[in-house]
């Protein structure tokens, strides 16, 4: 989409003023798409009188709220680049990314402020605060401002610097473009042909990829509009979609895994939520099945990554088939499945790595050619990192991560076929294999799991159960009881911490 985040927000402004655009789950206050758009104008003026220079960096560090959205669209508007914080990666993590982002400027929450204090010590960073309901605060007026800002930018200006979660090293700065930006929000319109009349309840964090993109970016190119809740509850959950009405709404499989886990009745007939949402890492496929039968919503499995704006995949929405299993087809973008060594294309139900081409792809990364180099093809295709196949109808299937399969005696074992048959136990929440050293073998396979509330079970139970559905040698030979599996920002588990993590342990 070649349009400015300027051009979108009048336009929803002049089409649906007095519509809802940013909902605040906290308090229910209402932020009109004309209130919305002339706020954004006065904190971009407000920017550029306190000195923002296209191209600087300005970090914004705020839980999901109305205010932060706000910021983030006057940012970029301003012709600056938005730099997300995640604020629970850490005080080593912050550090890190305020200064390799050349931060100019921060828009924070108290909350923020106290998290970051580490991270903006010693800087010459000027700081605002920013109110969750209403946004920075700031002093001026718009008036024949909207002109200057209506010319400032243009579609291929670097808009955002998002940080991937530094699992395998340091964090990447992924660099995205305004015209990447929209382009992400139109593929999630188009696979869920998504309107105006949509509401989404946002309950993922909108400093990761899938909170902005899917949701906040979605509603910008469709005029829908958006609940912003600031911290998950399972128990709250669905009084919140029947509260505010919402249509659908984005998750995680561990949230999905929560959801189910919360025993409350639920009477979802008279409200208009028409379907679930899930990205981020592949949904076992028996919590999709009873997901669905219990609460009688589709769940539409997709798959994208920050470095594509998040969606790459998504299945149809109904009536149209899809597959359990499955991360859907390709959808306003190309997809493929190559030799991960000859980059060669290969042909469908053959195993290989997954790579995309589009206009929602990313520039590269921040300050890091030979990273983008090795990311980005010479001819333009994205290496995702994942493995999976392609079938006859155009469905893709992610097998696992290239950097997580388990080499045991030479032979390729993925964690996901251990972590499913694992949550087939009615006793276990969540579960994630991972290799350990060996000796003998190269590798072994172990896991981590989580076990349901007020729930017990042995080791030797749960590894009978893997070796009647795996055999021994793909089985566990360790298995852990942990009370939280380590996730990122987006609810993913980060695999590759659990050997570290786990490595003091003796055997359950």
């Amino acid at each position: 989409m070649q349009d400015t985040i300027y051009n979108l927000l009048a336009y929803q402004a002049n089409h649906r003023g007095h519509l809802p655009w940013l909902i605040s789950d906290k308090t229910d206050a209402v932020i009109s798409w004309r209130d919305g758009f002339e706020k954004t104008c006065q904190i971009a003026t407000n920017l550029i009188a306190a000195g923002l220079e296209k191209g600087q960096a300005v970090a914004i560090g705020s839980v999901n709220s109305s205010g932060a959205v706000l910021a983030f669209m006057a940012v970029v508007m301003a012709g600056g680049r938005a730099v997300p914080l995640n604020l629970v990666s850490g005080e080593k993590t912050l550090h890190y990314v305020v200064r390799h982002a050349k931060v100019q400027f921060a828009i924070l929450t108290d909350e923020a402020q106290k998290l970051c204090e580490h991270a903006l010590a010693g800087s010459a960073i000027s700081c605002l605060r920013l109110d969750g309901e209403t946004g920075p605060e700031l002093s001026g007026k718009t008036d024949a401002a909207s002109a200057e800002l209506a010319t400032r930018t243009k579609p291929e200006d670097i808009a955002m610097i998002m940080y991937t979660s530094g699992t395998t090293g340091t964090p990447k700065g992924v660099l995205h473009s305004q015209a990447s930006l929209l382009a992400s929000g139109e593929n999630v319109v188009i696979a869920h042909q998504l309107s105006a009349a949509d509401r989404t309840l946002c309950i993922l964090p909108i400093y990761h990829i899938n909170g902005l993109c899917v949701s906040v970016m979605s509603a910008l190119i469709c005029g829908g509009s958006i609940v912003l809740v600031e911290r998950f509850s399972a128990s709250r959950f669905w009084s919140q979609i029947i509260h505010h009405r919402a249509s659908w709404f984005s998750a995680v499989p561990t949230l999905f895994a929560y959801i189910l886990n919360d025993d409350k009745p639920v009477d979802l007939s008279p409200e208009p939520i028409r379907f679930a949402r899930s990205a981020s890492a592949p949904l076992p496929p028996e919590i999709h099945r009873k997901f669905e039968a219990r609460f009688g919503l589709p769940i539409i499995e997709t798959m994208g990554l920050t470095e594509t704006g998040s969606q790459i995949l998504s299945n149809p929405m109904p009536p149209e088939i899809r597959k359990i299993g499955s991360a859907g087809k390709e959808i306003g973008n190309r997809a493929r499945i190559i030799n991960p060594h000859t980059l060669a294309p290969m042909p469908d139900y053959e195993e290989g790595e997954i790579v995309v081409k589009g206009n929602n792809v990313m520039k590269g990364y921040l300050d890091q050619p030979e990273e983008t180099d090795k990311t980005i093809t010479k001819d333009g295709w994205l290496r995702t990192g994942d493995l999976g196949h392609r079938d006859k109808d155009g469905f893709f299937f992610v097998t696992g991560r290239i950097k997580e399969l388990i080499i045991k005696g030479g032979e390729n074992i993925t964690p996901r076929e251990i972590d499913e048959v694992l949550l087939e136990h009615d006793a276990v929440l969540e579960a994630a294999a991972f290799a350990r050293p060996c000796d003998n073998y190269g590798q072994i396979v172990a896991a981590c799991v989580r076990l349901k509330s007020g729930r017990t079970i042995s080791q030797a139970e749960l590894l009978a159960h893997c070796h009647k559905q795996l055999g021994q040698f793909k089985s566990p030979d360790d298995i852990f009881f942990l009370d939280q599996l380590p996730k990122g920002p987006s609810g993913k588990v980060q695999r590759l911490k659990l050997h570290e993590l786990v490595s003091a342990f003796s055997k359950p």
